[in-house]
């Protein structure tokens, strides 16, 4: 007579990884859906700034406080201000209320963004965002499906991404166009890295963290889904940078 348990351990180990895979796609369903949303109201903050404005030559008060002002500086570096306090209470956050933060980051985000819609064309921004839609989109599948280990390459781009910034606070000073046009190449090139990197990363968090309470999973999901924005919105950036038409 077969053995029940020899019988049984199949079905079992079978049902296992199904119910795992389901959580890894509802796990990953959440964080890309967090992102996407997070763009979306960058991006409404964004126009929505820029329209107030009327733009140069045609100033609106709404717009020489935001773009002529002190409040300038305000607006820019908000949203790094706002990237540590994430970081620092993420874990004394409820999971809402770590969402609110995060859409509360993505509205920054945009306001600090918007002038690239009194700078460039609409059809140059709609044309990069598409752009850079279908490379996060490659680069991320990527991440997620490759079983090669992207660790050492993440930890390489992470030295390329201090350096990189150290060079654009340099070019603040210098003003050199042929540094900039460097500088937002190699973005891409480190971003799209990230992109690949970040996703495996999250997907590796989900294993570790399988088992942990739906809260510490949901908070996980959402700093998930604000690492991807910050890859994808510094991919469009840069791309913007040498690939938009002025206006």
């Amino acid at each position: 007579m077969a053995d029940y348990n020899t019988i049984r351990r199949p079905a079992t180990t079978a049902t296992r990884a199904a119910v795992y895979d389901e959580g890894l796609r509802a796990y990953m369903n959440r964080v890309y859906g967090l992102m996407t949303a997070g763009m979306a109201v960058s991006a409404a903050v964004a126009w929505g700034f820029a329209e107030m404005a009327g733009g140069p030559g045609a100033w609106t008060e709404f717009g020489r406080v935001i773009y002529q002002s002190p409040v300038r500086w305000v607006i820019m570096f908000l949203p790094l201000i706002m990237v540590f306090a994430f970081g620092a209470a993420l874990n004394r956050l409820s999971t809402q209320g770590a969402t609110l933060m995060f859409y509360a980051f993505a509205a920054a985000m945009g306001a600090s963004l918007s002038s690239i819609f009194l700078r460039y064309t609409d059809a140059s921004i709609v044309t990069t965002f598409l752009a850079t839609a279908g490379g996060f989109a490659a680069l991320s599948l990527y991440g997620y499906t490759t079983k090669r280990d992207l660790s050492a390459m993440g930890r390489f781009l992470m030295i390329g991404l201090v350096g990189l910034i150290i060079a654009m606070l340099v070019n603040m000073f210098v003003g050199s166009g042929a540094v900039a046009f460097a500088i937002s190449t190699v973005g891409v090139l480190i971003f799209a890295g990230l992109t690949a990197y970040d996703t495996q990363n999250i997907k590796n968090t989900y294993l570790e963290l399988a088992n942990s309470g739906s809260d510490f999973l949901g908070k996980s999901a959402i700093m998930g889904a604000l690492t991807l924005y910050l890859d994808f919105l510094n991919l469009f950036t840069f791309l913007l940078n040498f690939t938009g038409q002025q206006e």
